[in-house]
C-alpha cells in the first residue's frame, strides 16, 4: 500500500500501516473543513490534485520524513472532490521510538504535502461567490 494517497472518501480513523512495536509515539494530525477563511464565511470546499505528480511527490515528502526524523512508519491521505464543513481534508500520521520525532515528522510532512503537492482548494462562501485559495500558509490557521 503506498504511504502516500488521495481519496475521494472519507479518510481512514487508523493509520495505513501495522504500528511498529519498537515505535513510543504515534502522531496523528487532521486537516479539517472550517467555517471561515480570511474574513469570509466558507460553506464548504473541494479540493482537485495533479494526481500522478500529487502522488509522487508525496511518496518522496513520506521517504524524506522517514529518514529525518528516525520515523518507524509514516502516512498520508488527502481528500479530493467536494468536502462539507467539518470534514478531514488531509491526514498524517508519523510513528518513531519517542513523541519529538513523531511531532517533528508529522509537521514536515504536513507542512512540505502544502508547499510541495499540486492539490488546489476551491472554497464556496455563504454569499454564493467561490475562489481557489493558497494551501501553503504555514501559520496558525
Amino acid at each position: 500500500m503506498s504511504a502516500f494517497r488521495l481519496l475521494d472518501e472519507a479518510l481512514p480513523d487508523h493509520a495505513p500501516f501495522d504500528v511498529p512495536v519498537a515505535a513510543g509515539a504515534v502522531v496523528t494530525f487532521d486537516g479539517r473543513v472550517r467555517d471561515h477563511n480570511e474574513g469570509k464565511t466558507v460553506q464548504r470546499l473541494a479540493y482537485s490534485a495533479y494526481a500522478a505528480l500529487a502522488l509522487s511527490e508525496g511518496e518522496t515528502i513520506i521517504a524524506e520524513a522517514l529518514a529525518k526524523f528516525a520515523l518507524s512508519a509514516a502516512a498520508c491521505c488527502h481528500r479530493l472532490g467536494d468536502l462539507a464543513l467539518g470534514e478531514a481534508a488531509v491526514r498524517v500520521w508519523a510513528a518513531a521510538a519517542h513523541r519529538e520525532e513523531a511531532f517533528a515528522g508529522c509537521r514536515y510532512i504536513i507542512d512540505e504535502v502544502k508547499a510541495r503537492v499540486p492539490i488546489w482548494k476551491k472554497e464556496t462562501y455563504a454569499d454564493g461567490q467561490s475562489a481557489w485559495v493558497l494551501c501553503t500558509h504555514h501559520g496558525s490557521g
